[in-house]
């Protein structure tokens, strides 16, 4: 199992409660303001917070929860949040990266190395692993929007640089830049997608047992439970047999 973006939802997908629902609508509006903040309040001439509206949606946002991000954004008195982006080492010297938006620098660095610290890895300088990723863009779509050599038609049709299925859905992989433009494309043949964001990939894996993965699942569940963090990027791979003693 390796470290894509979509391994580590299969590997500790978001609760269903309330509490963690509420969680998931919390980063996705303080995204949302982010994007209205610097840019037109509008996501017809605003092409982050478009991003930001469609995956809101996709998660099944209220419209109301929407309309209110957007309007805080408009509100003079409305926190200001800094995007800072962390690097570091977990258990096994898998690399991590990971994505805050935050009211307060300090909290959220302390919190952020206190978290590596004490689930076996360390946090490092920023650009002490980001080289071994790609910033690219990657489009979701789930099983439903059809058969993989359908989605492999419309990717390579629209431009995409990659593609992978599995029983979880499609992941479409394009450059940063050509992102909006392939996501376009592909709305008109299969639909508009779950989720349309850019990403961190790993450019090699980076194998781990189960011990080590043990540890790994817990530093990053314990990031993506901080509120300041938005996204959590890793290069672990584990074979199917560790994945198993791992899940036993």
């Amino acid at each position: 199992m390796a470290g894509h973006s979509h391994a580590k939802n299969i590997m500790h997908r978001k609760g269903k409660s309330d509490a963690a629902r509420s969680k998931v609508f919390s980063k996705l509006a303080r995204e949302i303001t982010v994007a209205a903040k610097m840019g037109m309040p509008d996501p017809a001439f605003n092409a982050r917070l478009r991003l930001a509206v469609t995956n809101a949606r996709a998660q099944s946002m209220p419209k109301d929860n929407i309309d209110r991000a957007i309007k805080k954004a408009q509100g003079s008195d409305g926190e200001n949040y800094d995007e800072i982006r962390y690097e570091g080492y977990g258990p096994g010297g898998v690399a991590v990266i990971v994505e805050a938006l935050t009211d307060n620098r300090n909290r959220t660095a302390s919190n952020v190395r206190s978290y590596f610290s004490k689930n076996g890895g360390a946090l490092g300088e920023t650009g002490s692993v980001g080289f071994m990723f790609d910033r690219v863009g990657e489009i979701t779509y789930p099983v439903t929007a059809g058969s993989e050599d359908k989605v492999m038609e419309a990717a390579i049709e629209a431009g995409a640089d990659d593609v992978e299925s599995d029983e979880d859905g499609h992941y479409i992989y394009t450059s940063f830049e050509a992102m909006a433009e392939v996501s376009s494309a592909l709305d008109k043949v299969l639909g508009e997608a779950e989720s349309v964001k850019a990403i961190w990939r790993p450019q090699n894996q980076t194998p781990i047992d189960a011990e080590k993965g043990a540890t790994l699942m817990k530093l990053i569940a314990t990031l993506e439970e901080d509120d300041d963090v938005q996204n959590v990027y890793s290069n672990f791979d584990m074979s199917d047999e560790e994945a198993a003693k791992l899940a036993g």
